[in-house]
């Protein structure tokens, strides 16, 4: 799938707040299925749609997120965005790393949910103009007036939200990870533990 000597690299920007199997799920479908060499989770230190969304540490997150990926050698994590102005907007942020990484060609990895605003996001135009768009199935959501350019992956439709776990984790005494990778509940246990002290 590499075009000349650029290797093609999904980036699947978000807030993994925290990171979950259907996200992992995701990742590994689309690299199966051949539509990118390599997929990164972009942990995303805001996302300006959701601004008063209440996020674990950025540190946390990523670390999290690095844990969930051990053992999947193209899974990818990526803290780029820890590094530019805030909010992070993804034209600013793809613009960035086309000119960090110009052996790699970024294809952008959104659900049908990020599609149905897309045309809200900032410079959206531009972001289509230099990158392809893989868009992946949500519950609910329409994938109608695609670009040429766009693919729609045939990935699972799994209807699982961090949200939905934070919310478990914060009112279920009887949670036990469900929909979490078990080195990042085992984490999450831990931190969860020590703020009950």
């Amino acid at each position: 799938m590499s075009i000349g000597k650029l290797k093609l690299t999904g980036i699947y920007g978000g807030t993994f707040n925290p990171i979950h199997n259907g996200h992992l799920l995701l990742g590994r479908s689309l690299v199966e299925a051949g539509l990118v060499e390599e997929l990164w989770f972009l942990v995303s230190p805001q996302n300006p749609f959701k601004v008063n969304q209440e996020l674990m540490p950025d540190e946390e997150r990523l670390r999290l997120t690095q844990l969930a990926v051990r053992g999947h050698s193209k899974l990818k994590v990526s803290d780029f965005e820890f590094r530019l102005p805030r909010p992070s907007y993804m034209v600013h942020t793809l613009e960035a790393m086309r000119r960090h990484y110009p052996r790699r060609e970024f294809v952008l990895v959104i659900g049908g949910d990020n599609w149905e605003r897309f045309p809200q996001w900032y410079q959206s135009e531009e972001i289509l103009r230099h990158h392809r768009l893989i868009i992946f199935p949500r519950p609910g959501c329409r994938l109608e007036n695609l670009p040429p350019t766009a693919i729609v992956a045939d990935t699972p439709m799994l209807d699982i939200s961090s949200t939905a776990i934070r919310e478990r984790m914060r009112t279920d005494p009887g949670y036990q990870g469900e929909g979490l990778p078990p080195d990042v509940w085992k984490e999450l246990r831990k931190t969860k533990t020590k703020n009950d002290v």
